[in-house]
């Protein structure tokens, strides 16, 4: 949220909202958390710039292997991702078999370790 404050004042500030971001990404990391898809989605991989269409990402469509696919290209280093365009396409965190699987997990800590979960 920081990082898109200041690139919302002022887009130039390209270098700060790169350092909030992977102040995030560290801190995820130490802690082992899992991060959203979408915030993941948000970030680049290689050099953890803020991917904001127009400010520091090129958004393209295009087709390949007769399908639909959203191209983004990091102004700052170049590293392209491609996502599906597929509307039918969902996420595995999204799906109901993801639910149930943190479920069994919650249910093995808690009768493994006697361990109370919130």
């Amino acid at each position: 949220q920081a990082a898109h404050c200041v690139l919302a004042q002022n887009p130039q500030n390209v270098e700060l909202a790169r350092f909030y971001c992977f102040t995030q990404k560290t801190i995820a990391r130490r802690l082992v958390l899992r991060q959203d898809p979408s915030v993941k989605r948000t970030l680049c991989k290689r050099c953890c710039s803020l991917l904001i269409p127009g400010v520091t990402s090129t958004v393209r469509q295009s087709n390949r292997r007769r399908q639909s696919v959203t191209v983004i290209r990091c102004v700052s280093c170049g590293l392209t991702r491609t996502f599906p365009n597929n509307p039918k396409h969902q996420l595995w965190v999204d799906q109901p078999e993801a639910q149930s699987a943190s479920d069994r997990y919650k249910w093995f800590l808690k009768y493994q370790f006697n361990t109370p979960l919130k």
